[in-house]
């Protein structure tokens, strides 16, 4: 088929008015069984799948929709709440924020609690809920749409927006490089965030090519947060040869490996170059202000709210990043 079918196509297919289908669409009990049939086989044959926005504006449901999310990074989870929040209120629906726990093992079942409560027309899962095979299983079970950001598996499922993290810390990577660093410490992201492993194969990547052999003992786990971002700082800096940089895999732990800098005494940059990822408002708040990776989070959340209230064929988007640079990276001082 060169286009969609519409709700049109199916009441011609159907032999039935267009009124009829929409009463189909919206459980209207004054139809009759055959007449359902009729319109649901029509339906199939056509691979007819309303938009959000046509059961919207159809009434057929709550004119609501929901983010799933769980994230510990409250600078990214506002960003990824704005661009959402911004096209609902845009086209005039209700935005529902939902956290959730992807590690509980009845996350599941909370997800289709949220669901027969609310009704919401559709869902918006943020890493790493937009991976939890629990919650996948659900709403595929519910056959309600659903849009994920920033998927680091089965890309083909369900449509998605996404950035691509592994070039963005590789990119990242080699900047330091360039700069002159040659031990440069890595702090992973959440071990249930698949960005993290992406971040960790860019960085390692960069080395590679720039033949600089990968050491284990420069790469710290994170938790996407302040205190392990300081945790961190205190294993690679305590170390007998420690690294001259440190690339954070978000600007939260970043932030950390400040804290700890600054109370050690540590100049950044002029003894420690230090790098985030997120460009979060956090970046430009910090002392000195962060060098770090722009993600695109409001973006991403605007263009999934777009792709779920627009349906249709599943879509996949990847938008840019960029490298901003600020005063956190400097050349490494020379040994005296």
């Amino acid at each position: 088929m060169s286009s969609r079918a519409n709700i049109n196509d199916v009441a011609a297919k159907a032999g039935v008015a267009v009124k009829t289908v929409s009463r189909v669409l919206n459980g209207h009990a004054y139809v009759s069984d055959a007449t359902r049939a009729k319109v649901e086989a029509a339906m199939k044959a056509l691979d007819f799948r309303p938009s959000v926005a046509a059961r919207i504006l159809s009434g057929a449901k709550s004119n609501q929709i929901a983010l799933i999310y769980d994230n510990h990074s409250p600078y990214y989870m506002f960003q990824i709440q704005t661009g959402c929040w911004e096209y609902c209120h845009q086209h005039r629906i209700r935005l529902l924020a939902q956290p959730v726990d992807v590690e509980d093992p009845t996350v599941g079942e909370q997800v289709r609690g949220l669901i027969s409560e609310t009704q919401v027309d559709g869902i918006i899962l943020s890493s790493p809920v937009t991976d939890c095979e629990a919650v996948l299983r659900t709403l595929d079970a519910l056959d309600i749409p659903f849009v994920r950001i920033s998927p680091g598996t089965n890309h083909a499922l369900t449509s998605s927006v996404f950035m691509d993290d592994a070039q963005a810390a590789d990119d990242m990577t080699t900047h330091i490089l360039n700069c002159g660093h040659r031990r440069i410490g890595f702090i992973k992201g959440h071990k249930s965030h698949m960005a993290s492993e992406e971040r960790l194969f860019g960085y390692r990547r960069a080395l590679d090519r720039a033949g600089i052999a990968f050491e284990p003992s420069l790469v710290c786990e994170g938790e996407f947060d302040f205190d392990s971002g300081f945790d961190a700082a205190r294993s690679l800096l305590d170390g007998a040869n420690p690294p001259t940089a440190i690339f954070a895999s978000n600007d939260d732990m970043a932030a950390g490996v400040l804290a700890f800098a600054h109370g050690r005494g540590i100049d950044v940059p002029g003894e420690l170059s230090v790098a985030g990822f997120d460009d979060t408002t956090l970046a430009r708040t910090v002392w000195p202000p962060l060098t770090t990776i722009h993600q695109p989070m409001a973006e991403l959340a605007r263009t999934a709210t777009e792709i779920l209230i627009a349906g249709g064929d599943i879509t996949h988007r990847r938008l840019p990043h960029a490298l901003i640079e600020r005063a956190s990276i400097a050349p490494p001082r020379e040994k005296s």
